[in-house]
């Protein structure tokens, strides 16, 4: 049986030993992946309750335990959700056999006695949250509905320290950082997706009722990880995509060769 250190010193290395051991928390296969990178970038595409946010939480708590002076950062679209997500990693440390003595407790963040770490949880709102640096763990939950100027505010906070940088969410359209991080694959990124008829938790059945009570574009979205195009799109993006070819040269691709065109510009002259 291994004695106190030896089973922190496991724990502080592996995220997933730490949630299976210590909170009784076994991961699925995505989750174990998850927790168990190095990368300091993850964009998680996942469908509506396969635990994101629970796996979000167990990573937001271990970066709190295991390091010094961390600060890890709870983002969402508002301030409500944000809580939510700090709740759950309350309910993680009441879990555990010895809940972590805390310096400051409140119900948007708290600082941890032993490492001096603190989580807070933030509002999805750019005017009113710079002032954070040296952030260890940035987590961007329902990311695709986290606005574009939030997300580039706050990914300078990521500098000086390092940090890892988390998003998760279900899609939300063509459209954002979301989108555009997982669409066009940028590298340094931990890719991973989980639909829901891959969640051992979600039965066949409530998803064929699903897929007849909110109709196919809904569950597409919430259940299938597609990027639908808007509701209110007058035109579909494979519509759009369509109608641009590289087979037809640009019409006016040389007008600085014709001849006169330059000087006629330059000097004001008109038709």
């Amino acid at each position: 049986m291994p004695n106190a250190l030896s089973r922190d010193v496991l724990w502080g290395a592996s995220a997933a030993d730490f949630a299976r051991q210590a909170l009784g928390f076994t991961p699925d296969p995505w989750q174990e992946a998850a927790l168990s990178t190095t990368a300091r970038r993850g964009i998680w595409l996942c469908s509506r309750q396969t635990g994101k946010s629970t796996t979000a939480a167990v990573l937001g708590l271990h970066t709190a335990l295991y390091r010094q002076d961390a600060l890890v950062l709870l983002a969402s679209p508002s301030l409500r959700q944000s809580a939510e997500l700090y709740r759950k990693v309350q309910t993680l440390m009441g879990s555990m056999d010895r809940t972590p003595a805390l310096t400051e407790d409140t119900k948007t963040s708290c600082e941890f006695t032993l490492t001096g770490s603190r989580i807070v949880c933030l509002p999805g709102t750019e005017a009113t949250i710079r002032g954070y640096s040296g952030v260890s763990l940035l987590i961007e939950d329902e990311a695709s509905r986290v606005s574009d100027s939030f997300h580039f505010a706050v990914r300078p906070m990521l500098a000086v320290g390092g940090g890892r940088h988390v998003q998760l969410s279900t899609p939300f359209g063509r459209r954002g950082h979301f989108y555009d991080t997982w669409s066009l694959q940028r590298p340094g990124w931990q890719r991973l997706s989980v639909t829901a008829d891959e969640c051992p938790r979600i039965s066949r059945e409530f998803l064929d009722a699903e897929l007849i009570e909110v109709g196919e574009w809904w569950f597409r979205q919430e259940y299938e990880n597609c990027f639908n195009d808007l509701l209110d799109s007058y035109f579909t993006s494979s519509v759009i995509e369509s109608a641009f070819t590289d087979d037809v040269s640009p019409l006016f691709e040389q007008l600085d060769e014709i001849a006169g065109f330059g000087s006629f510009i330059t000097s004001g002259g008109t038709t």
